[in-house]
């Protein structure tokens, strides 16, 4: 799977509002093993573009705070939002500000947070293995053993704040406006 055939399919599934991940999910089951893997493999590779101490301290001022996890599940919406609000918010994070705008989150359900992102590769992997989408610890493990054979590294990196609370309004002073009395969450 390309990178443009994995945003082709993130662009596809937002029309589904909140049967998006539910969608996404299903048509990946079409796909073959393989093209389970590499969606996954592109989607932690956005995920780790993503992982930046900058959209860490700007979903920190969205959310009025914002944890390891749900960085995660934040990083997981932008992701879901498409590539085009994807790269705006990388290259500059007060972007949310105009993006969740008031019309933008009556429609976004999710906002700011989907965890469920997560695991769309991961449910479509066991589903094409056992016909259903309840879990299973053993095709999950075969899951993760196929990524890594495909040279996947699965290494924790640790990114270090390069800011402190007080510092956010300073920073994002758009977001702060917007957020900063009134969190998403």
């Amino acid at each position: 799977m390309t990178t443009d055939l994995f945003w082709e399919m993130i662009n596809n599934s937002k029309k589904y509002g909140e049967e998006q991940v539910e969608w996404l999910t299903k048509e990946l089951t079409k796909s073959s093993k393989e093209e389970i893997l590499q969606f996954e493999i592109e989607f932690r590779n956005k995920m780790e573009q993503s992982y930046t101490s900058s959209l860490w301290a700007a979903a920190f001022v969205v959310m009025g705070g914002c944890s390891d996890d749900g960085f995660d599940y934040f990083r997981g919406w932008l992701i879901s939002r498409g590539e085009e609000v994807f790269h705006q918010v990388i290259k500059n994070p007060e972007f949310l500000a105009e993006y969740l705008s008031e019309e933008n989150l009556q429609e976004d359900v999710f906002a700011p947070q989907l965890e469920e992102m997560l695991s769309v590769a991961s449910d479509a992997y066991i589903y094409l293995k056992t016909g259903t989408f309840e879990y299973n610890d053993d095709i999950n493990t075969e899951f993760y053993n196929e990524l890594e054979a495909r040279g996947y590294n699965f290494e924790v990196i640790e990114i270090e704040n390069d800011w402190e609370e007080e510092d956010l309004e300073e920073m994002y002073p758009l977001l702060w406006n917007r957020f900063g009395e009134n969190p998403l969450t």
